[in-house]
């Protein structure tokens, strides 16, 4: 329908597999290898569509922690090695992005470098900016980042200027080579009228920024 770049969305194995009413006859790890292996076959169909931005969704892949902590590191193990899967057969000029969005990072942040994402998403602003921080303390993350730069579960809608003061806030701890700029997830809760001039000005700002790049160069 439309010749522009576009990003493929789908929701990860762990999700799926979290949200919902699973099989009790095997083990949790093999159903979330099988479900893996049906995304697996999604993503190659959205990669030969022509889309070469990938999105998956792992927003419940912490909730899935055992109670138990001896548990933890083999739920982590198989959880990442499950999102792993569903990519092993892309092309390296395709892009992954992985979904976090609302979460505690700090107890599984070696995890989530292991998924071997080229860019994660998380939500920034409704937290104020304190679930970002486990991205620059202590260990360094690598691949590209999307702090959410304005919260989207009020009808307001931001201006150009308070984006991008937002923005520069994050680079000051955030290399300006991995920061992508995008709302916190979850926008199917507004309205289209809240949603496009919302979009509009984090566009704006974002040239703005670019802008402010070059001419620092």
């Amino acid at each position: 329908m439309t010749k522009r770049p576009m990003k493929g969305m789908l929701i990860g194995p762990v999700t799926i597999l979290n949200w919902s009413f699973v099989r009790n006859d095997q083990p949790r790890f093999e159903t979330c290898y099988q479900i893996a292996l049906a995304i697996k076959d999604e993503v190659e169909d959205l990669e030969k569509a022509g889309i070469t931005v990938i999105q998956l969704d792992e927003a419940a892949l912490r909730e899935g922690l055992p109670l138990r902590k001896a548990e933890h590191a083999f739920y982590l193990d198989w959880a990442v090695h499950s999102l792993r899967i569903t990519n092993c057969g892309v092309q390296d000029t395709t892009q992954i992005h992985n979904l976090m969005c609302y979460s505690n990072f700090n107890d599984i942040i070696h995890s989530i470098i292991d998924m071997d994402a080229d860019v994660i998403t998380i939500e920034n602003s409704r937290s104020d900016e304190k679930l970002l921080s486990i991205f620059y303390e202590g260990v360094k993350y690598g691949a590209g980042i999307g702090p959410g730069v304005y919260d989207i579960h009020f009808p307001r809608i931001p201006s150009t200027k308070e984006i991008a003061d937002r923005v520069n806030k994050m680079v000051t701890v955030l290399d300006t080579t991995i920061l992508w700029v995008n709302p916190d997830c979850g926008l199917k809760t507004r309205k289209y009228t809240e949603v496009k001039p919302a979009l509009l000005n984090m566009v704006a700002a974002a040239k703005q920024f670019r802008t402010q790049l070059a001419s620092a160069k």
